[in-house]
C-alpha cells in the first residue's frame, strides 16, 4: 500500500471506502485464500485481525538483519535493535498522544496490562474493604484479576448495570462511589455488544471523587481515534494483535505520577538499577515494569502496524466501518427470527446475534463450511451473557478490509443455515 495513493483518495469516507477495496485487501495475503473451496470471508476481527505484508516483513527483516538483545549492549546490532525498540515506544506514544514515553509500558497484551495494574495498584493502594468499580459488559480479563485481588486482600467489586440496548446506566454508576472506592476499571468498546462507552464522562465522574480510571482499549484502538490526554484517563491498555500487529505484545499507558508510585509487577533483569543480596533498587520508568528480555521484534512490528493504520487514517477507518456495520445491521434484521444483542446509540463494528432456537455453535460451524469465519460462544463475557439471558451468541466483527459484498454473503449464509433447521 502506497501512502501517496491513500492521500490522493477522495475525502468522502464512503467513496474512499468503496475505492480502497482491492488495494488494501492485496496487502493481506490471507484474504486471498479459500476455506472448504470457498473464498475466505473473515469476520472474526474482534478476536484478532489479519496482518498486512509490511508487518510480517518487518518481523522477517529484524530477525535476519538486526536481531540482538536490546539495552546495555555496546555492539552495533544491539544498539540498532535498541533504537528500533525505543522508536516503537515513541510511535505508540504519538498514536495515543501520551505526554512521554515514560508512560508507555510494553506488556504481552491487554490481559497482562490489566493484571499488572491489578497487582501493582492493589499492592500500593488497596486494603481490605476498599472497592473497585467495573461494569456488566467486561471481558473476563477485566473481571478475574480484580477477583484475584479481592481474594488476596478482601477488596469489594461493584458492578455498573446496563440497559437492554447494552448501554451503561450512568446514573447508577454515580451511586456506586463511596469513600472506599479506589479505582474504576472499564471497557472502552464492548467485544460482544459493540457499545462505545462515554469514557470522558466516566472519567470526569470518577475524578470528581478523586478516583483514577483504567480503560480496557483492546476493542477501541483499532477502530476509533484515542487521545489519552483528551480523555484524561489514568491508565489505558491495548493489544497489538487487535490492531493488525503481532500476537504477544501489548501496551499499558499510565500517567507518570501513577507509574512512579506503583511497585513493579515482576522482578528480574532490565527492571533494576542495582542488586545486592541485601537490597535491590529499581530502574526508571518505563523499564521498572519490563522485567526480562522484551519482545523487541514484536514492538517493531507493532510500530509498523500503527504506521499502516495511520496511512489510512483512523477517522477514515471509523467512518467506513460504521457505514459497513450499519449496512450489515440492516441486512441481518431482514432475516426471520434473527435477534441482535447490543443496539446502543454509539456502537462499533461488532454484531452479536442468534437466529430462532439455532444453537450458536451450530450456526458458526455451518457458516464456516461456507467459508465465513465468525466467533461463537460467550466471548469471555459470561456475566454479560447471563444479563442477556443467553448461553452464547454468534459474533460477526468487521475491519476496514471487509466489504458490503462479504456482508451480503454472510446474510445469505445465515438464511441458508436457518432453512436447514
Amino acid at each position: 500500500m502506497q501512502k501517496e495513493n491513500i492521500n490522493k483518495s477522495s475525502s468522502n469516507p464512503l467513496s474512499f471506502g468503496e475505492g480502497w477495496g482491492e488495494a488494501i485487501r492485496a496487502d493481506f495475503p490471507i484474504l486471498q485464500r479459500e476455506v472448504y473451496g470457498k473464498p475466505l470471508i473473515y469476520l472474526d476481527n474482534a478476536a484478532t485481525t489479519q496482518k498486512p505484508r509490511s508487518v510480517v516483513e518487518s518481523i522477517n527483516h529484524e530477525y535476519y538483519s538486526v536481531n540482538a538483545n536490546v539495552h546495555r549492549g555496546v555492539h552495533f546490532l544491539s544498539q540498532q535493535a535498541t533504537e528500533l525498540h525505543e522508536a516503537s515506544r515513541e510511535a505508540v506514544r504519538r498514536f495515543i498522544n501520551a505526554k512521554s514515553t515514560n508512560e508507555i509500558v510494553f506488556t504481552r497484551g491487554t490481559t497482562e496490562s490489566i493484571n499488572l495494574l491489578a497487582f501493582s495498584f492493589g499492592e500500593a493502594f488497596l486494603a481490605e474493604g476498599d472497592e473497585v468499580i467495573i461494569s456488566t459488559m467486561e471481558h473476563h480479563s477485566n473481571i478475574v484479576p480484580w477477583q484475584l485481588l479481592a481474594a488476596r486482600k478482601g477488596v469489594a467489586i461493584k458492578v455498573i448495570p446496563i440497559n437492554d440496548k447494552g448501554e451503561l446506566l450512568i446514573d447508577e454508576y454515580k451511586t456506586l462511589f463511596s469513600e472506599r472506592t479506589k479505582l474504576v476499571s472499564i471497557v472502552h468498546v464492548s467485544n460482544v455488544l459493540g457499545t462505545i462507552n462515554p469514557i470522558k464522562e466516566i472519567v470526569q465522574i470518577a475524578h470528581a471523587h478523586e478516583v483514577p480510571v483504567l480503560i480496557d482499549g483492546a476493542q477501541s484502538v483499532p477502530h476509533i481515534p484515542v487521545d489519552v490526554q483528551e480523555l484524561d484517563v489514568d491508565f489505558y491498555a491495548f493489544s497489538a494483535h487487535k490492531i493488525y500487529g503481532p500476537t504477544g505484545i501489548g501496551v499499558l499507558y499510565g500517567k507518570e505520577k501513577w507509574l512512579d508510585a506503583l511497585p513493579p509487577y515482576q522482578g528480574g533483569g532490565e527492571m533494576i538499577q542495582t542488586v545486592t543480596f541485601e537490597k535491590t533498587t529499581f530502574n526508571e520508568l518505563p523499564f521498572k515494569f519490563e522485567a526480562g528480555t522484551p519482545d523487541y521484534i514484536g514492538t517493531t512490528a507493532l510500530a509498523k502496524a500503527l504506521e499502516y493504520v495511520n496511512a489510512i487514517g483512523l477517522k477514515n477507518i471509523a467512518e467506513y466501518e460504521h457505514e459497513l456495520t450499519q449496512y450489515a445491521t440492516q441486512q441481518l434484521k431482514q432475516i426471520d427470527k434473527l435477534r441482535i444483542f447490543g443496539e446502543a446509540e454509539h456502537k462499533s463494528s461488532v454484531i452479536s446475534f442468534l437466529v430462532g432456537d439455532i444453537h450458536h455453535f451450530d450456526m458458526g460451524t455451518l457458516l464456516d463450511r461456507l467459508g465465513i469465519a465468525v466467533r461463537t460462544g460467550h466471548h469471555c463475557a459470561q456475566p454479560l451473557m447471563q444479563r442477556m439471558g443467553v448461553e452464547g451468541t454468534v459474533r460477526a466483527s468487521f475491519a476496514f478490509y471487509n466489504t458490503k459484498e462479504e456482508v451480503d454473503f454472510l446474510a445469505a449464509g445465515i438464511e441458508r443455515v436457518a432453512k436447514m433447521f
